[in-house]
């Protein structure tokens, strides 16, 4: 009997760790999956073409031309 009552007792307790466990591993997951999104945004952006220089048809065709900044 000692079982049961102590069940309904700490039911709202164990509810509440439950849900915190839960948002704590979406906010890390969220915070993961931001670090990677962020990781491949800062690669993508140095590859650009200097917006000042006119592209060319060298800058286009030659894939052994490196852009530099």
């Amino acid at each position: 009997m000692g079982i049961h009552y102590d069940y309904k007792s700490t039911r709202g307790a164990k509810a509440m760790e439950k849900q915190a466990k839960r948002e704590k591993k979406l906010a890390e997951r969220r915070a993961k999956r931001a670090a990677k999104e962020g990781f491949k945004q800062t690669k993508s952006e140095s590859n650009m073409h200097d917006i000042a220089k006119p592209i060319t048809l060298e800058d286009l065709t030659n894939p052994e031309k490196k852009n530099d900044k």
